[in-house]
């Protein structure tokens, strides 16, 4: 019998990343993403700004959003956390925070081109974007007590990620082939979108959103059925007094936990260049290669695909060494790709220039979307359970509120050199360079990181 719960814990643990992976993979990056950068430069060019200015000026509205909803999770994040670990009790903000996430993605339905607001498209998606992270925050402090051997909690951590990219897979495909119209008015599957929703309005690309709200609620089931807070001798109910303590305690004592310090350092510079490669991934490609959103939609399922297959390999290679290496070789990865992605434009690659109406170029960025799903997902996995060697046992989701805010500290960096790298270039694809950048400081900083933490006895 204990075994038997241990296993469907595990399971309705995985079930968090299937649930929650459609709102990076549908909103953030592939659908509605670049459907906001679409829908925004389309109202500045009707109300006269220039065809490159309006792709700007929306790319930095996305970034602002962005850069918004990351200060308040930053801000949040670890004092929440503390709070969870004075009480004992993590579940009831994980249902909080799953509410947050179903009204902020529902409530994208409403924004119709014909009245479209900036303002309110951010406002939703970054409630909806608050509610998924603090929820993962909440969810990924659950890894260690899945199993009590650090290589098998990198394999769990592998194997969850990997199910969770399987769950963006189908959604995705789910939503191109059953609701995004194409040029001819039909889905990839070559249908009518379904309930006669009208592409005039958009509403075949709207309904990303409430597909979003009711795919996490539904496969939400399994993790509230079997997973459970363990009890906490001598916790207390909520006491933000006790959790603001506790937090200034261990904020004060991590300079005397160096590997800690060095690896939240290093976390938050990679961590950030990824976001910045995935935020930007679908507007890129509607910019600059002049992709559909169907096209875009493609490009998402071969990259979770990659990144389902590889999260799952990640997992068992960094139980066989660590995570560690597995870090390592990604961001180095991820720098190549990162390069590659900025060598390309509709008529060159790596500076070559190629045939007009080449679709070398095309087919690239492809390969460039399998190595960014790849490469990301095994980071994230592996950064996921290196994290559970850095912090303190006792204090896990109070260590994962602080990978969160190292996570969101500097959120905005990303998307701020972005933008200060197209203006100044005026390109769209110079535009990406600070990633690059911001992957070497993180490797940098894991020189400092111990393999196995301060707190390893």
């Amino acid at each position: 019998m204990a075994a038997t719960s241990a296993r469907k814990k595990i399971w309705g643990w995985y079930f968090f990343d299937w649930a929650s992976q459609p709102y990076n993979t549908l909103l953030l990056t592939f659908i509605f993403g670049p459907y906001f950068a679409q829908t925004a430069t389309a109202n500045l060019v009707d109300s006269g700004m220039a065809l490159d200015a309006a792709k700007a000026q929306a790319q930095a509205y996305w970034g602002y959003g962005l850069t918004v909803a990351g200060i308040m999770i930053a801000i949040l994040a670890p004092t929440l956390g503390a709070v969870a670990d004075s009480s004992g009790k993590r579940m009831p903000w994980i249902w909080l925070f799953s509410g947050l996430y179903v009204v902020g993605s529902a409530a994208l339905w409403w924004t119709a081109p014909q009245d479209f607001s900036v303002l309110w498209a951010l406002f939703f998606f970054g409630i909806g974007l608050i509610g998924m992270e603090f929820a993962t925050i909440f969810t990924n402090s659950y890894l260690p007590e899945l199993h009590p051997d650090p290589g098998e909690r990198g394999r769990l951590s592998g194997s969850g990620w990997a199910f969770g990219y399987v769950g963006g897979v189908v959604a995705l495909i789910v939503m191109i082939a059953l609701f995004q119209a194409g040029s001819n008015g039909r889905t990839m599957a070559g249908l009518s979108p379904l309930f006669g929703l009208d592409p005039a309005t958009k509403a075949d690309t709207r309904i990303v959103g409430p597909l979003t709200a009711i795919w996490y609620a539904v496969f939400m089931i399994p993790f509230f059925l079997y997973v459970r807070d363990t009890p906490v001798t001598g916790a207390a109910r909520y006491r933000v007094g006790q959790g603001l303590s506790d937090l200034w305690v261990t904020l004060k004592n991590l300079p005397r936990h160096p590997s800690l310090l060095a690896y939240l350092g290093s976390s938050m510079f990679y961590r950030d260049a990824l976001n910045g490669m995935y935020t930007f991934g679908g507007i890129y490609a509607l910019g600059v290669l002049n992709w559909s959103i169907i096209d875009i939609g493609v490009f998402g399922i071969l990259a979770a695909i990659s990144g389902a297959v590889f999260c799952w390999v990640g997992g068992r290679v960094d139980r066989a060494i660590g995570p560690m290496p597995v870090i390592v070789t990604c961001c180095l990865i991820l720098i190549a790709t990162a390069v590659l992605i900025i060598s390309l434009t509709p008529n060159s690659i790596m500076g070559i220039t190629l045939a007009e109406g080449s679709s070398a170029p095309d087919i690239a960025f492809y390969i460039a979307g399998a190595l960014i799903g790849a490469a990301g997902g095994a980071l994230q996995a592996s950064s996921r359970n290196m994290l559970t060697r850095q912090g303190n046992p006792d204090r896990m989701t109070e260590a994962f509120g602080l990978y969160a805010l190292s996570g969101k500290a500097t959120s905005f960096l990303a998307p701020a050199l972005i933008a200060i790298a197209s203006d100044v270039s005026g390109s769209q694809r110079i535009g990406i360079a600070p990633v690059v950048g911001l992957f070497i400081i993180g490797l940098v900083l894991l020189v400092w990181v111990k393999p196995n933490g301060d707190f390893a006895k």
